[in-house]
């Protein structure tokens, strides 16, 4: 079995493949002071939580756009899985010709998007969108070019701004909202976070399709990350598909294995 862990900015999201099969996933916060044996020990302790023997573990594979939890967590997986992790980064095989000005730059998570997107959907046009906590959108062609993307502020990081530059708004939890018009201030910017997520991806949508594929038939636009499930019922999207960087990660391991 695989074990594949996506180190984000403020959750590691993790899930365990066998074959293609994947069988459970969890979350914990990202805590860059978090010690290898902390982070090996909540491992294992989830694996058994989920009926999974951690002995069973065969290949590790993770891709973070956190540089300072590398260290423990790379430890974690020697010391308490007796394996070296393959690392998703500059220089390993994807498949995917990346068309940044420097490649260098390119999130590794957005790599991972990238191979389980192609893998899913080969010879098709790509837009996939992933709400963590930034909201990045990704545009990749039928010939598996990695054309680029954008990064706009995700519905976390907009709710702490608020809160943080703001004397009087509070904190609130992030729904789906039906009406526009807030009647309090919770619900006013509820209805702000939401339905300005929305209104980004439709513009941002349309327009990478017209720079990207306008001569090209029209790409799938898949939606993938932690808010995705919120936004199901608007349209926006061909499909969403919460683990799309896990199965990334897990196809990435098995082209460099």
């Amino acid at each position: 079995m695989i074990l594949a862990l996506d180190a984000g900015n403020t959750t590691i999201h993790g899930g365990v493949f066998d074959g293609d099969e994947l069988r459970m996933q969890f979350r914990r916060t990202t805590e860059c002071s978090a010690s290898s044996d902390e982070l090996g020990v909540f491992l294992r302790s989830v694996l058994r939580e989920n009926a999974i023997d951690p002995t069973k573990i065969m290949g590790i594979a993770i891709c973070s756009v956190v540089p300072e939890a590398m260290h423990s967590l790379r430890n974690a997986c020697f010391k308490y899985f007796g394996v070296t992790p393959f690392v998703l980064q500059a220089g390993v095989k994807t498949g995917l010709k990346i068309k940044y000005r420097n490649p260098l730059e390119v999130g590794a998570d957005r790599i991972a998007n990238a191979i389980g997107a192609t893998h899913l959907y080969p010879n098709e046009n790509l837009i996939i969108v992933d709400f963590g906590t930034a909201t990045t959108f990704c545009a990749v062609n039928k010939a598996k070019e990695y054309l680029g993307g954008v990064i706009i502020a995700g519905l976390r990081i907009s709710m702490e701004a608020l809160k943080a530059k703001t004397a009087k708004l509070p904190p609130v939890e992030i729904i789906p909202m039906h009406e526009a018009l807030g009647r309090s201030t919770t619900e006013s910017i509820q209805s702000g976070l939401y339905f300005g997520q929305i209104g980004t991806v439709r513009e941002v949508k349309q327009r990478l399709i017209a720079e990207c594929f306008a001569n090209d038939p029209k790409p799938r636009v898949l939606a993938t990350g932690g808010f995705a499930g919120l936004f199901e019922h608007e349209e926006l999207f061909d499909a969403i598909i919460p683990d799309l960087v896990l199965k990334g990660l897990n196809i990435a391991l098995g082209m460099n294995s």
